[in-house]
C-alpha cells in the first residue's frame, strides 16, 4: 500500500530529527568526559605545566557552593526528615509497630533521601549558576580571549567549581543527614513519648558507616555530574541572552534527570 503523499518525507524528517539528536548527546557525553579528563590532568600535573590550580577561586567557589546554600538545604532536611517520621509513624501504627520507625527513618535519609534532595538542591541553584556564568562568557567570547592569553579554560574555569563540588556537596549531605534526623528524632519524641536520648541510641544501633557511605559515594557521583553538565551546557550556548537562559534551564533539567536515573543504578548495582 503507498504512503499517502507527503507522508515519507515527514517519515524522513522525523528519523534526521531522532538522528541529530542521539549524535548530539553522544557528542554531549564525550565531551563531558574529556572535561573530566582534562581536570584530572590539570589537578594531578598544573603545576608542572606552569598553571597550577589555585587555592583562592576553589575557596570562592566552596564558599558560593555549600556555605551559601545551609539555609535552603536546613530547612528542607528538617522538613524532610520531620515527613519521613510522621508518614512513618501513621503507616506503622495499624500494625502495632510505630516504636520501630527509626529504624526506617534513619536508613532512608542517610541512604535516599539526603543526597538525593541536596544534590537535586545543588543542582538547581550552583548547577544553573555555573551553566549560566560560562554561557555568558561563550557568547562574549571570553572563553576565547583566555585561549589567546595562553591560560588554558579548563583548568581556570572548570577545575575550581569541580573540585569545590566534591568537597560541598558531600559536606552538605552529612549536615543534611544531621537536620533531617534532628527533625524525625523532634516529632517522634513528642509523638511517641520517647526521649532524644533513646531516639539517638536506637538510631545509632541501627546505623552503619556503610550507609553513611552509600550516600557519601552517591554524593560525590552527583557532584561531578552537576558541574560537567553545567559547563557542557553552559560552554554550547547559541542565541545571545535568550540561548543563555535555554542552556542554564537545560543544565537543570539534565543534571536532576542525569541525578535521578544515576541514583535508581546506584542503589540497584549496591544491593545486588
Amino acid at each position: 500500500m503507498p504512503l499517502p503523499e507527503g507522508a515519507g518525507s515527514r517519515v524522513v524528517r522525523g528519523a534526521e530529527s531522532v538522528g541529530r539528536s542521539a549524535v548530539a548527546a553522544l557528542d554531549a557525553v564525550g565531551f563531558g568526559a574529556s572535561l573530566l579528563s582534562q581536570s584530572g590532568v590539570w589537578l594531578l600535573f598544573g603545576r608542572r605545566r606552569g598553571q597550577a590550580v589555585r587555592a583562592q577561586p576553589v575557596f570562592a567557589e566552596m564558599m558560593e557552593i555549600g556555605i551559601r546554600a545551609l539555609p535552603i538545604v536546613t530547612m528542607l532536611s528538617l522538613t524532610i526528615g520531620m515527613m519521613l517520621a510522621i508518614q512513618g509513624i501513621d503507616s506503622l501504627r495499624p500494625f502495632g509497630a510505630e516504636y520501630q520507625v527509626t529504624i526506617g527513618v534513619t536508613l532512608s535519609v542517610t541512604r535516599e533521601f539526603a543526597p538525593l534532595i541536596t544534590g537535586i538542591l545543588v543542582a538547581g541553584r550552583s548547577g544553573s549558576a555555573l551553566a549560566a556564568r560560562l554561557g555568558s562568557m561563550t557568547i562574549q567570547s571570553e572563553i576565547d580571549a583566555l585561549r589567546v592569553m595562553g591560560v588554558n579554560p579548563v583548568r581556570y574555569l572548570v577545575v575550581p567549581s569541580l573540585l569545590a563540588m566534591l568537597i560541598m556537596l558531600p559536606c552538605l549531605v552529612i549536615w543534611s543527614d544531621l537536620v533531617a534526623l534532628g527533625g524525625a528524632g523532634l516529632y517522634v519524641t513528642s509523638e511517641l513519648g520517647m526521649s532524644l536520648g533513646a531516639y539517638a541510641d536506637q538510631s545509632l544501633k541501627y546505623l552503619d558507616v556503610e550507609d553513611l557511605l552509600h550516600g557519601l559515594s552517591k554524593s560525590a557521583l552527583f557532584a561531578a555530574l552537576i558541574t560537567v553538565i553545567a559547563v557542557v551546557d553552559g560552554s554550547r550556548v547559541r542565541g545571545g541572552a535568550e540561548g543563555v537562559g535555554r542552556a542554564t534551564t537545560s543544565s537543570v533539567v539534565h543534571a536532576i534527570s542525569a541525578i535521578v536515573l544515576t541514583d535508581m543504578l546506584f542503589v540497584y548495582a549496591a544491593t545486588r
